[in-house]
């Protein structure tokens, strides 16, 4: 019988815990009729080439990524599969308790700290959302933090660094990932006591499993399957769960890349950096 063909996985190295993740991933599939090995790149447009170039199978991609792979394959590439937590991410906007401050039309003349530019919760994202509302950059003053660009706000760095912004008086309001806000508010971080959510997004879609088209089909069904079985009441599944932020592994839904696919589009945002 002939051994299944193994598939390389790529994936983004943000932060250190990327590694037992995906040695806890690779070792679920070991056993399986789909077996796995990963890459590991510094930054995701490293990432985006490798997979047009056929070096790896399948990128696990942030939502920028994932237009930009989407662009570069003239809309034929491939969404595979996608977090719980990543159907339903939204960008908040936060300010001081008390601030009076309510909706994006209310930050006209305001100090509005955004993210590093290739983050699409941070920063494309939320000027989108405000230039939707009539709010344009020319409305407000912009405090922009470039921070670990390449990772597209994975680390956070940036999120947390205009967060800083607000608690130091140096903006009014920071745009930032609802994860980064809700791990902070769960953490029982003292620094974010005296800020709260005056604006929230709607739904979108974040991170996907990418694949190109020439992927053939019988090799993506037995690892798809096999990923969308992993158990959080598996006590062993339930630890790479944890640790990478979701209870089910979920089909994507491309409506909720709708929004970034505008933002791009009206920032003019390249296809490569």
């Amino acid at each position: 019988m002939t051994e299944p063909q193994e598939l390389l996985i790529g994936a983004v190295a943000y932060t250190a815990n990327v590694v037992p993740i995906w040695e806890g991933i690779r070792e679920y599939f070991a056993d399986s009729d789909a077996p796995m090995d990963f890459v590991l790149f510094s930054n995701y447009e490293r990432q985006v080439e490798a997979l047009l170039a056929g070096h790896i199978d399948i990128a696990w991609n942030t939502n920028v990524a994932w237009i930009r792979t989407l662009r570069r394959t003239n809309g034929t590439a491939k969404a595979l599969a996608t977090r719980d937590t990543d159907l339903v991410f939204t960008t908040v906007m936060v300010g001081r308790a008390g601030s009076g401050l309510s909706g994006l039309e209310a930050l006209k003349g305001r100090r509005v700290a955004l993210g590093s530019r290739d983050s699409g919760q941070a920063r494309i994202l939320p000027l989108h959302f405000m230039n939707r509302a009539g709010v344009t950059p020319d409305d407000v003053e912009l405090v922009i933090f470039d921070s670990d660009v390449g990772k597209h706000g994975d680390t956070g760095r940036s999120d947390l660094d205009a967060l800083r912004a607000v608690i130091d008086d140096e903006a009014d309001v920071a745009a930032i990932g609802v994860n980064t806000w809700n791990s902070l508010r769960a953490g029982g971080d003292d620094s974010v006591a005296d800020l709260e959510v005056v604006w929230e997004s709607e739904h979108y879609s974040h991170c996907n499993f990418s694949a190109l088209e020439t992927l053939d089909d019988k090799r993506i069904r037995p690892w798809l399957d096999h990923l969308l079985a992993m158990d959080w009441e598996n006590p062993e599944h339930r630890r790479i769960l944890e640790l990478e932020g979701l209870t089910q592994w979920k089909l994507p839904q491309l409506d909720g890349y709708g929004s970034l696919v505008k933002a791009m589009d009206e920032q003019q945002i390249s296809d490569r950096w």
